[in-house]
């Protein structure tokens, strides 16, 4: 997975370990979406739910497998899965700097929000 998102998601800047993948399983194991294709792992999409709100995490498809439609299908099983627990509103975490996915979102038909900034603060150097 981690081999996975560092060709196939633009512009990663996170410190992930298998850990944190495997914590993510163990505490959720339906959020996190696969594709395959011919048994080779080509696409994922995080679909995190806590209960409030549905948050959409790592959309990415293999470079070689984009514009089949893989996106489109991970989007629509995460919006499945929100629209079970009664979430009315999925949002995505999405770079500024990531043009490609921006075209992506915008065609599931996700909106950017300008009113909105996202405030961090690392809990760890």
């Amino acid at each position: 997975m981690l081999a996975f998102w560092l060709e196939a998601a633009e512009g990663t800047d996170r410190h992930d370990s298998a850990a944190k993948v495997e914590a993510l399983i163990e505490r959720d194991p339906e959020a996190l979406l696969v594709a395959e294709l011919d048994g080779e792992l080509v696409g994922t999409l995080i679909a995190g739910w806590d209960g409030w709100r549905a948050h959409l995490y790592r959309l990415a498809v293999h470079p070689a497998h984009r514009r089949k439609g893989i996106a489109t299908t991970l989007l629509k099983a995460a919006e499945e899965r929100f629209a079970a627990f009664g979430a009315f509103r999925a949002d995505a975490m999405v770079l500024h700097d990531n043009v490609l996915a921006h075209h992506a979102w915008a065609a599931a038909g996700y909106t950017r929000q300008p009113e909105w900034g996202r405030w961090v603060k690392p809990l760890r150097a």
